[in-house]
């Protein structure tokens, strides 16, 4: 009996062996596939919107065709929103995410990021009458955030007696603020400047940074493959000026020089 237990044992060891999975390799398939899927956050100003002709384009996206073309695949685009830019990239339903999101301790828990390739500003924005110079002058004030954003978080732990009013997507925080739902914002200088072309007659004016932030292009967890090719990717067409060109063209301004050496 005992021989017979060891022996059915060792079988279905043997068997869960067979029949585990093999370790990931999205680079190898993506190439084999001749296809990459990438998730962009629509909505965002400057990043990822789309023009006059009902097309996507911006930074993010830009970035999401060169990426296809230097791997030498179609491109598929995944426009998402930015609550479901984490998730996205966790259940796999992208292989890669560009989409304005910050390298944070805390995502980096759930998922890869690649050297930072690109930056924005958080700020907390308001109506200049507003005398608002720091978290505490948020008190009992209507703060509008996009959902699961850094902007959001630091509101919340930081003003911790203001109101956040939030948004699922950046588009919807601009329409809301246009429209004069909320007066103070916490959002980033791009989409400040939409958000003033709305509403011409009460802009609002920076109160206050509260974060540089690189920006990280995300990819699941154990993919050290395609980890290292876009790592390879961005410092390759940053030094050549390619990265930083394309970004200037839609942000005009300059990315700074250090950013492929910064270490999160």
């Amino acid at each position: 009996m005992k021989s017979r237990t060891i022996l059915g044992l060792a079988a279905a060891a043997l068997m869960a062996f067979a029949v585990a999975p093999a370790k990931a390799d999205s680079l190898a398939d993506i190439k084999a596939a001749g296809k990459v899927r990438i998730a962009v956050a629509m909505g965002v100003p400057l990043f990822a919107f789309v023009d006059k002709d009902l097309k996507p384009t911006g930074s993010d996206v830009e970035t999401a065709r060169m990426i296809a073309k230097s791997l030498g695949v179609d491109l598929e685009l995944i426009e998402i929103t930015n609550a479901a830019r984490v998730p996205t990239i966790q259940a796999r339903k992208a292989d890669i995410l560009v989409a304005d999101l910050a390298i944070t301790a805390e995502r980096q828990k759930v998922v890869d990021f690649t050297i930072p390739y690109a930056t924005l500003d958080i700020i907390v924005a308001g109506p200049a009458a507003d005398k608002i110079a720091d978290y505490p002058d948020l008190s009992g004030k209507r703060v509008g955030v996009t959902r699961a954003t850094v902007n959001d978080q630091l509101v919340s732990e930081k003003a911790k007696d203001a109101i956040p009013v939030r948004f699922e997507d950046d588009a919807t925080l601009i329409t809301a603020t246009a429209s004069k739902q909320v007066d103070i914002v916490s959002t980033q200088t791009a989409v400040l400047a939409a958000m003033n072309e709305k509403r011409a007659d009460a802009p609002l004016e920076v109160k206050f940074v509260q974060q540089s932030l690189d920006l990280g292009i995300a990819i699941p967890k154990e993919e050290p493959q395609l980890r290292d090719w876009l790592n390879a990717w961005i410092k390759e067409n940053f030094a050549n000026g390619s990265l930083p060109a394309m970004f200037k063209s839609f942000h005009g301004r300059d990315l700074p020089a250090d950013l492929t050496e910064r270490v999160h």
